[in-house]
């Protein structure tokens, strides 16, 4: 029995080693889960300022619709972050909206943050 009094503590001795492993691992697939969600409802909100453009030919309807379509945003898209081109949108030309936002990240331990773009395209009518 007493060659296992020198083991007493072994396991806590490893979980203590392998714990901080174990949190960054976890917190790189919540900022990763963080990032890639952003990029989804960015890219969503530049189809929705495409299509609203496509069919009313109004830059300012097209800004609001990028911004409505991604409520989940913090902080929330500004009209700076937002590019429509062409400003006009003359039946059978295509419009290009880019949006672009910077997420933070929570924890700090993988930078400060990464900026993210999404862009669409579409014809417009007339």
């Amino acid at each position: 029995m007493s060659r296992f009094r020198s083991e007493r503590g072994a396991a806590a001795v490893e979980f203590a080693l392998v714990l901080p492993i174990l949190v960054a691992v976890l917190l790189g697939i919540v900022e990763f889960g963080r990032a890639y969600n952003a990029q989804i409802t960015i890219t969503h909100a530049a189809r929705e300022a495409a299509r609203t453009m496509a069919v009313q030919d109004d830059p300012a309807a097209a800004r609001t619709a990028a911004r409505n379509a991604a409520p989940s945003l913090n902080p929330a898209l500004t009209d700076a972050q937002i590019n429509v081109a062409p400003a006009d949108c003359t039946a059978g030309a295509t419009t290009t909206i880019t949006v672009q936002h910077n997420v933070t990240f929570i924890s700090g331990w993988f930078g400060p943050g990464v900026n993210l773009t999404g862009t669409a395209a579409m014809r417009c009518g007339g």
